[in-house]
């Protein structure tokens, strides 16, 4: 790892330490990992076997330079709407694109290779395995099925989804908050872009 690739983990690092108790008590990742987040994935991917990193990168039919870029263009979309936060349209937009890109494109194209990939009882492994377990993976369905609404207040979503992939199953329904989001997309977001980085280095 780079000098400036350890600048930008710490940036990402600063970022996710609000949610350090949630990745201890929820994720059971370890102080110093839940502390340094972004820096402690990146050494996992550094660690990974050559041959690992190969079949990752020639399973993706879209190739995953291609993937950073447009990851890198959803943050800058995300700057954007930053910038102009009164404009109830241009939020609403941000929600959909925001849920799509961290929950759909990103389930399919990064945690589930990343997961398959790392020790278990590493942090990326732990990580992985929340972003593709429920009630995420409920959201992630509900997401694509189109199974989601705003609740009453807009402090949060409701969403309906099936509990496991019985299509007999019934039909549950969720709620979750802005805040629980959140840290759900953040976490989202800071293992894609860490992996997509590592992955792509000598493409």
């Amino acid at each position: 790892m780079s000098r400036d690739d350890s600048l930008e983990w710490s940036k990402l690092d600063a970022q996710m330490r609000r949610y350090s108790p949630r990745l201890r008590d929820d994720l059971c990742i370890d102080g110093v990992a839940s502390n340094h987040l972004a820096t402690t994935i990146a050494q996992e991917c550094t660690a990974l076997a050559a041959e690992a990193i190969d079949e990752i990168r020639k399973q993706d039919l879209v190739g995953l330079p291609r993937r950073l870029e447009e990851l890198n263009a959803f943050q800058g979309f995300m700057d954007h709407v930053s910038a102009s936060p009164s404009n109830p349209a241009l939020v609403r937009a941000q929600v959909i694109t925001q849920n799509y890109i961290c929950f759909v494109y990103l389930g399919e194209s990064c945690f589930k290779a990343l997961q398959k990939h790392t020790p278990s009882g590493s942090t990326t492994r732990k990580c992985c395995r929340f972003l593709t377990d429920n009630p995420v993976r409920a959201f992630r369905n509900a997401i694509a099925h189109a199974n989601w609404r705003y609740n009453e207040d807009f402090s949060g979503l409701d969403f309906w989804a099936r509990k496991g992939n019985d299509l007999n199953e019934p039909i549950v329904n969720f709620q979750v908050s802005q805040l629980e989001l959140g840290f759900w997309q953040g976490l989202a977001r800071c293992v894609s872009y860490v992996a997509f980085t590592h992955a792509t280095i000598g493409i």
